[in-house]
């Protein structure tokens, strides 16, 4: 028997979870970040982990058009969502090529590869060169050259825009970015670059001397305070929101979720929204999350699920199923309820999430 053609299956419906990104919010981050950065010097986007989990989608073509033009990810297989949207030559992989299918990538696309070892560099070479970016390292002891290694004879033949370090405490009053900064420059009078950048988003409040030719913020463009200085200069940009997909009415005595870690005291009403661990709303919430319903604070009742959160509907009698609540997730406030950072918050949330 013959299988019947149905045809194109249809669109899937809705989502019951939903991401607000504010492009107003984003695009006022990056020109605040912009302002700080004194002088002629350029300021670029980090937008690896999609975007800080926002979307690369969304974020990218908001940041262009606020005056972005050089743009930072982390893995090859996150360039691809970015060659429709920008210029090739603006996108640099932190990451470098660990091979020769990478380097063979960076060449077709004309991506630019950041050379974080001597082995990278002779990868790059042995295939002809050509424009990239190198990493040196300055005390953070993750990817880079040693300064150690700048006088090698391979770097002289590297045909390099940008010469990068990054900083390890720029977010606290720290004598290492003092350090690192002096090390920067005597890497700078070794290396010769077009353009030299050390300066994340926190390094962008240290300061004048931090900033070099381009800076390279990330956590500060997504709502991040990297530094006390951003504050009333950096807003939010991602708000979570949740459909209620069950109100239920529990007894005195009633349980919630798994173990039983919430009992009623009375009767009351409850909301089930389709939000769990699974879409980045970790089981550290339990208990100590809320969700808001027209300035309503709904807290968060018993132990988070994989795909479901109980909330509390007994301030809010006009909820119904099938409403949105928005999460609390004000990065600030929300890191010190979880224990989780900022880059954790953003990055967890979940593909099932709709970017709007």
């Amino acid at each position: 028997m013959m299988t019947p053609d149905l045809g194109e299956p249809p669109a899937a419906p809705p989502a019951a979870l939903r991401l607000r990104i504010d492009r107003k919010a984003l695009a006022a981050n990056w020109r605040a970040l912009d302002a700080m950065s004194a002088g002629t010097v350029h300021t670029g986007a980090a937008v690896k982990a999609d975007g800080y989990g926002l979307g690369a989608a969304q974020v990218v073509p908001t940041l262009e058009a606020a005056g972005c033009r050089d743009w930072f990810v982390a893995h090859w297989g996150e360039v691809a969502a970015l060659l429709p949207l920008v210029p090739a030559a603006s996108i640099a992989v932190l990451h470098g090529p660990m091979n020769t299918a990478d380097v063979a990538y960076a060449r077709a696309t004309g991506v630019r590869p950041v050379l974080n070892s001597r082995q990278q560099i002779a990868l790059w070479l042995e295939a002809g060169g050509g424009p990239c970016d190198v990493m040196v390292d300055t005390g953070i002891n993750r990817l880079g050259l040693e300064l150690a290694d700048l006088g090698d004879a391979m770097i002289a033949r590297l045909d390099i825009d940008c010469c990068h370090s990054h900083l390890a405490c720029a977010d606290e009053d720290s004598p290492r970015n003092a350090m690192q900064l002096q090390r920067f420059a005597l890497a700078r009078q070794q290396l010769t670059a077009r353009r030299y950048s050390l300066a994340n988003s926190a390094g962008i409040a240290l300061g004048a001397a931090f900033h070099a030719d381009l800076t390279r913020p990330g956590l500060a463009l997504y709502g991040g305070l990297a530094r006390p200085e951003m504050a009333g200069k950096i807003a939010q940009v991602a708000r979570p929101e949740a459909a209620v997909i069950q109100v239920r009415t529990l007894s005195a005595g009633d349980a919630v979720g798994y173990n039983g870690t919430f009992t009623a005291a009375g009767a009351m009403r409850i909301g089930v929204v389709a939000l769990g661990y699974a879409d980045g709303y970790l089981r550290c919430w339990s208990g100590q999350g809320a969700f808001h319903w027209r300035g309503r604070r709904l807290p968060v009742l018993g132990r988070i699920s994989m795909d479901m959160t109980a909330v509390d509907l007994s301030a809010v009698p006009d909820v119904c199923e099938g409403d949105w609540l928005a999460l609390d997730y004000d990065l600030a406030s929300a890191a010190k309820i979880s224990g989780l950072a900022p880059y954790e918050l953003l990055t967890l949330l979940g593909q099932r999430f709709a970017r709007e």
